[in-house]
């Protein structure tokens, strides 16, 4: 049994036996990122000494009966667009300066050191968290572990990668159109946008409130673990929402029986879905049935807010951009160049226009779960694509979105939505249901996600690495 493959519930047993030590985790797990760092390229810095401190205070407190939670030195990397203390945030860009003090934990991060998790490394991203795929011109390209040649998605693509391979159990994402839930669907695991505002974030992303922080896991019951560290309260963040002192482990198994789940292949406007996607999410929702759900096949009634996502995101990008000077430009990826330019161009009025729509869509979404309580679709519309490099993308801007339009609706209406591995494409690649709740119903998707865990047990790792 190597210790890279448990679990982090798994761990945590073994620790409270004293039947497996962090220490000997966490060098299972470099010995795993020794193996496949080279063919996935998925963290961009590691410091071991450090790491290795941290997993040696965690086996004493283990040994002595005082663990600081149940999760008290289980190893966890870090996306590097979050802040981790005296170590770089590069956020995958060529122009942020490495040579500055890093003197803050985001909130997250310091809660995560607050439980006593190990933190061994820094994931990788596009460059500012700004598209779908996981390249930049600062690390490189990001490779999925279920097949090298294909993409992990993004923006968290390097901790979903990392997870996948076995690269530690857990791992923190940030989702601002999908960018949790993308990298999870194609690389097989479990991802979850909580609701906007669970676990707190600062500083802001630049992209201001689409932006989620959720975590990337092989098993539902890790994740429910993960939030009960991470949704705790940072007063930086002033968007954030009251303390729940919820123990999101409690009533994960209860199941869904007479639960009102909304069945939506396409949301009514996506025309090309993928048939193994679709064949596969069928399947998914036959078994919520099955589970005792009552489960009717019906779209939530929006149309597609694509403009209103790209163009909000765009702001961002402007925002960001605009800031930098003129060398740091000639740096950037073209991709956010490209982005900035049609973000410059919003005016004030169409900015005022977007948010009225996007809040009309956060309204609709609200009286939807007044008569459902779940809304099932796929997760992402297309199996995992040919990973490239950033400059050998030539995708329109318009585009850029067009194979993830189940992600971006939850993201302006700022509700808890997870992915969940449902199947297989013809190539052995990674399908995925996603699970979308009512705001605040982060327990509720949680519940549902481990019911269909339960019924239709997943790979944890992918082949290639396990």
């Amino acid at each position: 049994m190597n210790p890279a493959d448990l679990s982090a519930s798994e761990l945590s047993q073994r620790f409270r036996r004293k039947a497996l030590s962090p220490v000997e985790t966490l060098q299972a797990v470099f010995g795993r990122l020794d193996e496949w760092q080279p063919k996935i390229n998925a963290f961009c810095f590691e410091e071991r000494d450090r790491s290795l401190t941290d997993a040696r205070a965690a086996e004493a407190r283990w040994q002595a009966g005082t663990p600081l939670s149940p999760l008290d030195g289980v190893p966890i990397s870090i996306k590097d667009l979050i802040l981790t203390q005296g170590w770089p945030t590069r956020r995958g860009s060529r122009t942020v300066d490495v040579k500055q003090p890093w003197n803050d934990d985001a909130p997250c991060v310091a809660r995560i050191r607050e439980s006593g998790l190990v933190i061994f490394g820094k994931t990788t991203t596009p460059e500012f968290g700004i598209k779908g795929t996981t390249d930049n011109t600062l690390t490189g390209v990001t490779r999925n572990p279920w097949n090298v040649d294909r993409t992990p998605g993004g923006s968290s693509g390097g901790s979903a990668a990392a997870v996948a391979a076995g690269i530690g159990p857990l791992s923190v994402g940030t989702d601002g159109a999908g960018s949790v839930r993308i990298p999870a669907a194609f690389t097989g695991g479990f991802g979850l946008k909580p609701s906007f505002g669970r676990v707190p974030a600062w500083p802001l992303s630049p992209f201001g409130t689409v932006a989620h922080l959720g975590p990337h896991t092989r098993t539902v019951t890790d994740a429910a673990m993960l939030m009960n560290v991470i949704s705790k309260p940072d007063a930086r963040d002033w968007t954030s929402l009251p303390f729940d002192p919820r123990d999101y482990t409690v009533g994960l198994n209860d199941g869904i029986r007479g639960l009102r789940i909304a069945f939506s292949p396409t949301l009514g406007y996506v025309k090309d879905v993928h048939p193994d996607v679709a064949a596969a999410v069928r399947k998914s929702a036959d078994v919520l049935a099955d589970l005792g759900a009552h489960v009717e096949q019906v779209d939530p009634g929006f149309d597609n807010p694509l403009e209103i996502t790209m163009k909000l995101w765009f702001i961002g990008s402007a925002t960001l951009f605009n800031a930098m000077t003129p060398a740091q430009q000639l740096l950037a990826d073209p991709a956010l160049a490209a982005q900035a330019e049609i973000g410059s161009r919003i005016s004030v009025a169409e900015l005022q226009a977007l948010t009225k729509r996007r809040g009309e869509l956060g309204t609709h979404m609200r009286k939807f779960h007044e008569r459902f309580d779940l809304l099932v679709t796929p997760g992402v519309s297309v199996p995992a694509f040919k990973a490239r490099a950033s400059h050998q993308w030539d995708t329109p801007i318009a585009n850029f979105l067009d194979w993830t339009p189940f992600s971006y609706p939850f993201n302006l209406t700022q509700q808890p939505a997870c992915v969940c591995p449902c199947g297989f494409d013809v190539d052995g690649l990674p399908l995925s249901t996603q699970i979308v709740g009512p705001m605040h119903g982060d327990a509720l998707v949680l519940r549902a996600a481990r019911a269909l865990e339960s019924a239709q047990p997943w790979k944890r790792i992918a082949p290639m690495a396990a």
